[in-house]
């Protein structure tokens, strides 16, 4: 397997279009350094898989942040992510966990994607979570939000080696009927793959696999990473908005250390640099 790849593909003679994403090394990099439960990395780790799909169907410069937020034992979880593919999420628990299944992390709650091109306007949209997984509730987004026909299928290993592997197809806004009559006859082939073959085969020998019979587009796979973006510097600088009160009680507690919720990276100030700063304001 050639890993942390997304791969867009089309099929030449039917009007549907897919993605296929695998992750390992990023999502490694993710989650070494946190200690949440098995149910909250696999969590975490198929809305790194949703969100590079969602990302890929869309043509944008800028960020794109896919938040779940529940009255379940977990709050909130969300991946920040781009249009190169580049990715970090964060999860906040509120209680102890009750069981493993999406229903049961999450309770009632809702999904908000926030798109921020560089240029052009804000979008955002909201839809409540649905169903028992993951996968239905971004079904119900797509229907939602492009109303388009969309099938996925997102699977996880989360063991010694993370990883994680996403497949979507989608329906082209072109010629209705006949795309909603292709796409069913892909969906009922895409429906034979298994977590095994999706986590593990390279994407060319996956797509032969489930739809050898069709003539399939393979575009040049694109890199997904772990970009959690946290620097000492940037450490400083947000000292600075605090202001001299604030610095004056971390100052005679004798340090301050600052944790990055992204990768658990710390950083330490002793009371001298922050006296530094302190006199600077």
């Amino acid at each position: 397997m050639n890993p942390d790849k997304l791969h867009r593909f089309l099929f030449q003679q039917k009007h549907v279009r897919g993605e296929l994403v695998q992750v390992a090394d990023s999502l490694d990099q993710m989650l070494r350094n946190h200690h949440y439960p098995l149910p909250v990395k696999k969590l975490l780790a198929e809305l790194v898989v949703a969100t590079s799909l969602i990302t890929a169907t869309l043509k944008f410069d800028g960020e794109i942040a896919v938040q779940l937020q529940g009255d379940g034992p977990v709050k909130f979880a969300a991946v920040n992510g781009d249009n190169q593919q580049n990715f970090r999420a964060v999860v906040r628990l509120q209680a102890e966990l009750s069981g493993d299944s999406f229903r049961e992390l999450m309770g009632e709650g809702y999904m908000i994607v926030t798109i921020t091109p560089r240029q052009g306007e804000r979008y955002q949209g909201i839809i409540p979570l649905t169903g028992d997984t993951l996968t239905s509730t971004l079904e119900g987004y797509f229907a939602q939000s492009e109303q388009l026909p969309t099938r996925l299928y997102i699977f996880t290993d989360i063991s010694q080696q993370n990883s994680a592997a996403g497949l979507m197809l989608q329906v082209l806004p072109v010629e209705p009927q006949q795309a909603a009559a292709d796409f069913a006859e892909l969906v009922v082939l895409a429906d034979t793959v298994t977590a095994n073959e999706l986590l593990t085969l390279p994407a060319e020998q996956m797509l032969y696999r489930l739809f050898h019979q069709e003539q399939v587009e393979l575009f040049p796979a694109q890199d997904v990473r772990f970009v959690c973006g946290c620097s000492r510097q940037k450490c400083e600088s947000a000292l600075y908005s605090i202001g001299k009160e604030a610095l004056g009680e971390h100052i005679a507690e004798g340090k301050l250390e600052m944790t990055c919720e992204y990768c658990n990276q710390q950083y330490q100030f002793s009371a001298e640099e922050l006296q530094q700063i302190s006199n600077q304001l």
